[in-house]
Protein backbone atom coordinates (compact mmCIF):
# COMPACT_ATOMS: atom_id res chain seq x y z
CA UNK A 1 0.00 0.00 0.00
CA UNK A 2 2.05 2.79 -1.34
CA UNK A 3 1.72 6.09 0.44
CA UNK A 4 3.64 8.56 -1.68
CA UNK A 5 2.62 12.03 -0.64
CA UNK A 6 1.10 14.10 -3.40
CA UNK A 7 0.56 17.83 -3.62
CA UNK A 8 -3.13 18.43 -4.17
CA UNK A 9 -4.41 21.76 -5.42
CA UNK A 10 -7.18 23.20 -3.29
CA UNK A 11 -9.94 24.88 -5.27
CA UNK A 12 -10.73 28.47 -4.39
CA UNK A 13 -14.39 27.85 -5.10
CA UNK A 14 -16.76 28.11 -2.15
CA UNK A 15 -17.91 24.83 -0.63
CA UNK A 16 -21.60 24.18 -1.07
CA UNK A 17 -22.77 21.62 1.44
CA UNK A 18 -25.20 19.04 0.08
CA UNK A 19 -27.90 18.17 2.60
CA UNK A 20 -28.85 15.24 0.42
CA UNK A 21 -32.64 15.45 0.77
CA UNK A 22 -33.36 17.37 -2.42
CA UNK A 23 -34.19 16.09 -5.87
CA UNK A 24 -33.23 12.46 -6.31
CA UNK A 25 -31.55 13.00 -9.69
CA UNK A 26 -29.72 16.24 -8.98
CA UNK A 27 -25.97 16.15 -9.62
CA UNK A 28 -23.96 18.08 -7.00
CA UNK A 29 -21.62 20.80 -8.22
CA UNK A 30 -18.00 19.71 -8.10
CA UNK A 31 -15.84 21.85 -5.81
CA UNK A 32 -12.59 20.65 -7.34
CA UNK A 33 -11.42 20.24 -10.95
CA UNK A 34 -12.45 16.90 -12.38
CA UNK A 35 -8.91 16.13 -13.41
CA UNK A 36 -7.69 16.54 -9.86
CA UNK A 37 -10.39 14.24 -8.49
CA UNK A 38 -9.79 11.64 -11.17
CA UNK A 39 -6.05 11.64 -10.53
CA UNK A 40 -6.58 11.34 -6.79
CA UNK A 41 -9.03 8.48 -7.22
CA UNK A 42 -6.72 6.68 -9.64
CA UNK A 43 -3.81 7.05 -7.21
CA UNK A 44 -5.87 5.62 -4.39
CA UNK A 45 -7.00 2.70 -6.54
CA UNK A 46 -3.38 1.94 -7.33
CA UNK A 47 -2.53 2.01 -3.63
CA UNK A 48 -5.40 -0.30 -2.75
CA UNK A 49 -4.07 -2.86 -5.21
CA UNK A 50 -0.49 -2.70 -3.94
CA UNK A 51 1.13 -5.80 -2.42
CA UNK A 52 0.60 -6.43 1.27
CA UNK A 53 4.34 -6.28 1.89
CA UNK A 54 4.39 -2.52 1.32
CA UNK A 55 2.47 -1.85 4.51
CA UNK A 56 2.10 1.45 6.29
CA UNK A 57 4.36 0.19 9.05
CA UNK A 58 7.13 -0.63 6.56
CA UNK A 59 6.88 2.70 4.81
CA UNK A 60 6.61 4.53 8.13
CA UNK A 61 9.96 3.08 9.15
CA UNK A 62 11.48 4.05 5.81
CA UNK A 63 10.07 7.55 6.12
CA UNK A 64 11.47 7.88 9.62
CA UNK A 65 14.93 6.96 8.36
CA UNK A 66 14.65 9.36 5.45
CA UNK A 67 13.37 12.20 7.64
CA UNK A 68 16.10 11.63 10.22
CA UNK A 69 18.69 11.83 7.44
CA UNK A 70 17.11 15.04 6.20
CA UNK A 71 17.57 16.70 9.58
CA UNK A 72 21.29 16.05 9.30
CA UNK A 73 23.21 17.47 12.24
CA UNK A 74 20.34 19.71 13.37
CA UNK A 75 19.80 19.34 17.10
CA UNK A 76 16.07 19.16 17.84
CA UNK A 77 16.45 18.11 21.47
CA UNK A 78 15.91 21.64 22.79
CA UNK A 79 13.08 22.55 20.40
CA UNK A 80 9.60 22.85 21.88
CA UNK A 81 6.53 21.64 20.01
CA UNK A 82 2.99 22.59 20.97
CA UNK A 83 0.22 20.37 19.64
CA UNK A 84 -3.48 21.26 19.89
CA UNK A 85 -6.00 18.47 19.28
CA UNK A 86 -9.64 19.42 18.94
CA UNK A 87 -10.81 16.55 21.18
CA UNK A 88 -8.91 13.66 22.75
CA UNK A 89 -11.99 11.41 22.80
CA UNK A 90 -12.09 11.31 18.99
CA UNK A 91 -10.99 7.79 17.95
CA UNK A 92 -9.13 8.88 14.84
CA UNK A 93 -7.35 11.79 16.49
CA UNK A 94 -6.21 9.45 19.27
CA UNK A 95 -4.44 7.32 16.67
CA UNK A 96 -3.07 10.46 15.06
CA UNK A 97 -1.68 12.09 18.19
CA UNK A 98 -0.11 8.89 19.50
CA UNK A 99 1.65 8.33 16.18
CA UNK A 100 2.68 12.01 16.06
CA UNK A 101 4.20 11.86 19.55
CA UNK A 102 6.17 8.72 18.72
CA UNK A 103 7.43 10.04 15.39
CA UNK A 104 8.48 13.42 16.81
CA UNK A 105 10.58 11.60 19.39
CA UNK A 106 12.13 9.44 16.66
CA UNK A 107 13.23 12.62 14.89
CA UNK A 108 15.12 13.85 17.96
CA UNK A 109 12.60 15.91 19.93
CA UNK A 110 12.63 15.20 23.66
CA UNK A 111 9.38 13.85 25.09
CA UNK A 112 9.31 16.59 27.72
CA UNK A 113 9.43 19.23 24.99
CA UNK A 114 6.37 17.86 23.21
CA UNK A 115 3.16 19.20 24.72
CA UNK A 116 -0.14 17.85 23.38
CA UNK A 117 -3.35 19.37 24.76
CA UNK A 118 -7.05 18.54 24.55
CA UNK A 119 -9.30 21.30 23.22
CA UNK A 120 -12.35 19.42 24.57
CA UNK A 121 -14.21 20.41 21.38
CA UNK A 122 -14.40 24.00 22.59
CA UNK A 123 -12.81 26.75 20.51
CA UNK A 124 -12.44 29.16 23.44
CA UNK A 125 -10.53 26.50 25.36
CA UNK A 126 -8.27 25.81 22.42
CA UNK A 127 -7.65 29.50 21.78
CA UNK A 128 -6.46 29.86 25.38
CA UNK A 129 -4.19 26.85 24.92
CA UNK A 130 -2.67 28.42 21.80
CA UNK A 131 -2.09 31.69 23.65
CA UNK A 132 -0.40 29.76 26.48
CA UNK A 133 1.87 28.00 24.00
CA UNK A 134 2.82 31.35 22.47
CA UNK A 135 3.56 32.81 25.91
CA UNK A 136 5.67 29.79 26.87
CA UNK A 137 7.81 30.25 23.76
CA UNK A 138 7.23 27.08 21.75
CA UNK A 139 9.27 26.85 18.56
CA UNK A 140 6.51 25.42 16.36
CA UNK A 141 2.78 24.75 16.64
CA UNK A 142 0.77 21.86 15.17
CA UNK A 143 -2.95 22.58 15.37
CA UNK A 144 -6.08 20.50 14.74
CA UNK A 145 -8.64 23.33 15.05
CA UNK A 146 -11.92 22.89 16.87
CA UNK A 147 -13.56 25.14 14.28
CA UNK A 148 -12.00 25.47 10.84
CA UNK A 149 -13.70 28.86 10.60
CA UNK A 150 -11.38 30.11 13.37
CA UNK A 151 -8.27 29.48 11.26
CA UNK A 152 -7.75 33.11 10.23
CA UNK A 153 -7.75 34.26 13.87
CA UNK A 154 -5.45 31.41 14.91
CA UNK A 155 -3.09 32.08 12.01
CA UNK A 156 -2.79 35.77 12.89
CA UNK A 157 -2.10 35.01 16.57
CA UNK A 158 0.61 32.50 15.79
CA UNK A 159 2.35 34.24 12.90
CA UNK A 160 2.43 37.57 14.75
CA UNK A 161 4.46 35.71 17.40
CA UNK A 162 6.79 34.55 14.59
CA UNK A 163 6.01 30.89 15.24
CA UNK A 164 5.61 28.51 12.27
CA UNK A 165 2.26 26.73 12.10
CA UNK A 166 1.18 23.35 10.77
CA UNK A 167 -2.56 22.71 10.53
CA UNK A 168 -3.72 19.08 10.57
CA UNK A 169 -6.88 17.08 9.84
CA UNK A 170 -9.36 19.98 9.71
CA UNK A 171 -8.65 22.06 6.66
CA UNK A 172 -9.09 25.84 6.63
CA UNK A 173 -10.96 27.20 3.63
CA UNK A 174 -9.36 28.00 0.27
CA UNK A 175 -9.39 31.74 0.90
CA UNK A 176 -7.37 31.32 4.09
CA UNK A 177 -4.87 29.05 2.36
CA UNK A 178 -4.48 31.56 -0.46
CA UNK A 179 -3.66 34.21 2.17
CA UNK A 180 -0.75 32.10 3.46
CA UNK A 181 0.68 31.97 -0.01
CA UNK A 182 0.06 35.63 -0.84
CA UNK A 183 1.67 36.80 2.41
CA UNK A 184 4.45 34.18 2.33
CA UNK A 185 3.50 32.89 5.77
CA UNK A 186 5.20 29.95 7.47
CA UNK A 187 1.89 28.11 7.56
CA UNK A 188 0.86 24.85 5.91
CA UNK A 189 -1.96 22.32 6.00
CA UNK A 190 -1.30 18.58 6.11
CA UNK A 191 -4.14 16.22 5.29
CA UNK A 192 -6.09 14.22 2.76
CA UNK A 193 -8.66 15.68 0.37
CA UNK A 194 -12.04 14.76 1.86
CA UNK A 195 -13.70 14.90 -1.57
CA UNK A 196 -11.77 11.74 -2.36
CA UNK A 197 -13.03 9.94 0.75
CA UNK A 198 -16.65 10.75 -0.04
CA UNK A 199 -16.22 9.65 -3.63
CA UNK A 200 -14.73 6.37 -2.48
CA UNK A 201 -17.69 5.68 -0.20
CA UNK A 202 -19.97 6.05 -3.20
CA UNK A 203 -17.71 3.89 -5.36
CA UNK A 204 -17.86 1.07 -2.82
CA UNK A 205 -21.64 1.09 -3.24
CA UNK A 206 -21.34 1.22 -7.04
CA UNK A 207 -19.04 -1.80 -6.96
CA UNK A 208 -21.79 -3.91 -5.35
CA UNK A 209 -23.63 -6.24 -7.71
CA UNK A 210 -26.89 -4.35 -7.21
CA UNK A 211 -25.21 -0.92 -6.92
CA UNK A 212 -26.95 -0.42 -3.58
CA UNK A 213 -30.48 -1.03 -4.86
CA UNK A 214 -31.41 -3.84 -2.48
CA UNK A 215 -35.17 -3.79 -3.11
CA UNK A 216 -34.83 -3.47 -6.89
CA UNK A 217 -37.05 -0.40 -7.24
CA UNK A 218 -34.55 1.39 -9.49
CA UNK A 219 -33.16 3.82 -6.94
CA UNK A 220 -30.86 3.85 -3.92
CA UNK A 221 -32.65 5.07 -0.79
CA UNK A 222 -30.17 6.25 1.83
CA UNK A 223 -29.71 8.08 5.09
CA UNK A 224 -26.73 10.33 5.84
CA UNK A 225 -25.11 10.75 9.24
CA UNK A 226 -22.86 13.80 9.12
CA UNK A 227 -19.98 14.91 11.32
CA UNK A 228 -19.52 18.51 12.43
CA UNK A 229 -21.35 20.64 9.81
CA UNK A 230 -18.63 23.32 10.12
CA UNK A 231 -15.93 20.82 9.20
CA UNK A 232 -15.02 20.77 5.52
CA UNK A 233 -14.36 17.01 5.74
CA UNK A 234 -17.96 16.45 6.81
CA UNK A 235 -19.21 18.73 4.06
CA UNK A 236 -17.22 17.03 1.33
CA UNK A 237 -17.92 13.47 2.49
CA UNK A 238 -21.64 14.23 2.62
CA UNK A 239 -21.64 15.74 -0.85
CA UNK A 240 -19.27 13.50 -2.76
CA UNK A 241 -20.50 10.13 -1.47
CA UNK A 242 -23.86 10.82 -3.09
CA UNK A 243 -22.33 12.59 -6.07
CA UNK A 244 -20.41 9.42 -6.98
CA UNK A 245 -23.75 7.65 -7.36
CA UNK A 246 -25.51 10.37 -9.33
CA UNK A 247 -22.49 10.87 -11.59
CA UNK A 248 -22.75 7.17 -12.44
CA UNK A 249 -26.38 7.63 -13.42
CA UNK A 250 -27.85 6.06 -10.29
CA UNK A 251 -31.09 7.55 -9.02
CA UNK A 252 -30.98 8.32 -5.31
CA UNK A 253 -33.48 9.16 -2.61
CA UNK A 254 -32.51 10.74 0.69
CA UNK A 255 -34.74 9.45 3.47
CA UNK A 256 -32.94 11.22 6.31
CA UNK A 257 -29.93 13.48 6.86
CA UNK A 258 -28.81 14.15 10.42
CA UNK A 259 -25.77 15.59 12.22
CA UNK A 260 -24.03 13.10 14.48
CA UNK A 261 -21.00 15.26 15.34
CA UNK A 262 -18.56 12.36 14.79
CA UNK A 263 -20.01 10.66 17.89
CA UNK A 264 -20.89 6.97 18.15
CA UNK A 265 -23.69 7.37 20.69
CA UNK A 266 -25.34 10.19 18.76
CA UNK A 267 -25.18 8.17 15.55
CA UNK A 268 -26.73 5.15 17.23
CA UNK A 269 -29.68 7.23 18.38
CA UNK A 270 -30.12 8.95 15.00
CA UNK A 271 -30.01 5.73 13.00
CA UNK A 272 -32.38 4.02 15.44
CA UNK A 273 -34.87 6.84 14.88
CA UNK A 274 -34.46 6.62 11.10
CA UNK A 275 -34.96 2.85 11.14
CA UNK A 276 -38.09 3.25 13.25
CA UNK A 277 -39.46 5.72 10.71
CA UNK A 278 -38.31 4.21 7.42
CA UNK A 279 -37.58 0.57 8.25
CA UNK A 280 -36.50 -1.58 5.32
CA UNK A 281 -36.85 1.32 2.88
CA UNK A 282 -33.31 2.31 3.97
CA UNK A 283 -30.80 0.62 1.66
CA UNK A 284 -27.60 2.52 2.45
CA UNK A 285 -26.37 4.24 5.60
CA UNK A 286 -23.57 6.72 4.87
CA UNK A 287 -21.57 7.85 7.91
CA UNK A 288 -18.91 10.57 7.70
CA UNK A 289 -16.62 8.54 9.99
CA UNK A 290 -16.24 5.06 11.45
CA UNK A 291 -17.13 6.04 15.00
CA UNK A 292 -20.60 6.96 13.77
CA UNK A 293 -20.70 3.80 11.61
CA UNK A 294 -20.10 1.77 14.77
CA UNK A 295 -23.07 3.48 16.38
CA UNK A 296 -25.14 2.92 13.25
CA UNK A 297 -24.31 -0.80 13.36
CA UNK A 298 -25.56 -1.02 16.93
CA UNK A 299 -28.88 0.50 15.84
CA UNK A 300 -29.12 -1.73 12.76
CA UNK A 301 -28.56 -4.89 14.76
CA UNK A 302 -30.96 -3.74 17.51
CA UNK A 303 -33.62 -3.32 14.80
CA UNK A 304 -33.09 -6.93 13.73
CA UNK A 305 -31.51 -6.05 10.39
CA UNK A 306 -28.33 -7.42 8.86
CA UNK A 307 -25.65 -5.46 7.03
CA UNK A 308 -25.12 -6.86 3.55
CA UNK A 309 -28.61 -8.35 3.39
CA UNK A 310 -31.01 -5.63 4.54
CA UNK A 311 -28.81 -2.55 4.37
CA UNK A 312 -25.30 -1.39 3.43
CA UNK A 313 -23.13 0.58 5.87
CA UNK A 314 -20.22 2.89 5.00
CA UNK A 315 -17.74 4.82 7.16
CA UNK A 316 -14.39 6.62 6.91
CA UNK A 317 -11.12 6.30 8.88
CA UNK A 318 -10.47 2.53 8.87
CA UNK A 319 -10.51 2.21 12.64
CA UNK A 320 -9.45 -1.22 13.88
CA UNK A 321 -12.97 -2.17 14.98
CA UNK A 322 -14.49 -0.92 11.74
CA UNK A 323 -11.99 -2.94 9.70
CA UNK A 324 -12.81 -6.00 11.80
CA UNK A 325 -16.47 -5.38 10.95
CA UNK A 326 -15.68 -5.08 7.25
CA UNK A 327 -13.86 -8.40 7.41
CA UNK A 328 -16.78 -10.11 9.15
CA UNK A 329 -19.38 -8.50 6.90
CA UNK A 330 -20.89 -6.23 9.55
CA UNK A 331 -19.79 -3.11 7.67
CA UNK A 332 -19.86 -2.84 3.88
CA UNK A 333 -16.73 -0.75 3.65
CA UNK A 334 -14.69 2.14 4.96
CA UNK A 335 -12.00 4.48 3.69
CA UNK A 336 -8.51 4.48 5.16
CA UNK A 337 -7.71 7.96 6.48
CA UNK A 338 -3.95 7.54 6.70
CA UNK A 339 -3.03 8.84 10.16
CA UNK A 340 0.47 7.43 9.79
CA UNK A 341 1.45 9.39 6.68
CA UNK A 342 -0.40 12.48 7.86
CA UNK A 343 1.16 12.60 11.33
CA UNK A 344 4.63 11.94 9.92
CA UNK A 345 4.19 14.61 7.26
CA UNK A 346 3.07 17.10 9.91
CA UNK A 347 6.17 16.38 11.99
CA UNK A 348 8.42 16.58 8.93
CA UNK A 349 6.86 19.93 8.02
CA UNK A 350 7.56 21.22 11.53
CA UNK A 351 11.20 20.18 11.20
CA UNK A 352 11.52 21.90 7.83
CA UNK A 353 10.28 25.14 9.35
CA UNK A 354 12.75 24.82 12.21
CA UNK A 355 15.66 24.17 9.83
CA UNK A 356 14.68 27.07 7.59
CA UNK A 357 13.84 24.87 4.62
CA UNK A 358 10.17 25.83 4.54
CA UNK A 359 7.16 24.02 3.08
CA UNK A 360 4.50 24.21 0.44
CA UNK A 361 1.25 25.57 1.85
CA UNK A 362 -0.63 22.32 1.20
CA UNK A 363 0.78 18.83 1.82
CA UNK A 364 -1.59 16.07 0.79
CA UNK A 365 -1.91 12.30 0.85
CA UNK A 366 -4.40 9.81 -0.55
CA UNK A 367 -7.22 7.84 0.99
CA UNK A 368 -7.65 4.11 0.26
CA UNK A 369 -10.93 2.25 -0.21
CA UNK A 370 -11.30 -0.62 2.26
CA UNK A 371 -13.48 -3.63 1.44
CA UNK A 372 -13.25 -7.37 2.03
CA UNK A 373 -10.82 -7.48 -0.91
CA UNK A 374 -8.03 -5.61 0.92
CA UNK A 375 -9.08 -5.33 4.55
CA UNK A 376 -6.44 -7.85 5.69
CA UNK A 377 -3.72 -5.65 4.19
CA UNK A 378 -5.13 -2.59 5.95
CA UNK A 379 -5.36 -4.43 9.27
CA UNK A 380 -1.74 -5.54 8.86
CA UNK A 381 -0.67 -1.96 8.26
CA UNK A 382 -2.45 -0.83 11.42
CA UNK A 383 -0.22 -3.23 13.36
Amino acid sequence: MKKALSLLTVSAMAVSMLTGCGSSNTTATTAAPAATEAAATEAAATEAAAPAETTAATEAAAAATEAAAATGDVDLSDKKVGVCIYQFSDNFMTLFRNELQSYLESLGFKAENISIVDGANDQATQTNQIQNFITSGVDVLIINPVNSSSAATITDMVTEANIPLVYINREPDAQEEERWKADNMNVTYVGCDARQSGTMQGEIVLDLENKGDINGDGKVSYIMIEGDPENVDAQYRTEFSVKALTDAGVEVECLDDQVGNWDQAQAQSLVANSLAQHGKDIEVVFCNNDAMALGALQAIEAAGETVGTDVYLLGVDALQEACDNVKSGKQTGTVFNDHISQSHSAADAAVKYLTGEGNEHYIGCDYVKVTTANVDDILASLG
